[in-house]
């Protein structure tokens, strides 16, 4: 499983999801959209969306902090 976080230094939801996939033991990549423009650019194309948290599991995108879907979309959830 890869998941890969586009967030910026100042974001509260980005550092919320970021604490939220560290206590659960999921490795992430973290890319800093605010001092890369390239990074910003692909998570935009991505995504379709300006905002942060972008989270990218398994190329199944999650705007914004929902631990709901993130949850299910690492699969600690069981689909009702």
């Amino acid at each position: 499983m890869t998941v890969k976080i586009y967030s910026t230094p100042t974001c509260p939801y980005c550092k919320l999801a970021k604490e939220f996939l560290t206590e659960n033991k999921i490795e992430f990549t973290d890319v800093d959209v605010a001092s890369n423009p390239a990074a910003a650019n692909e998570m935009v194309k991505l995504s379709g969306q300006m905002g942060v948290p972008v989270i990218d599991i398994d190329s199944q995108v999650i705007v914004g902090w929902n631990k709901s879907a993130l949850e299910e979309a690492l699969g600690m959830k069981q689909k009702a």
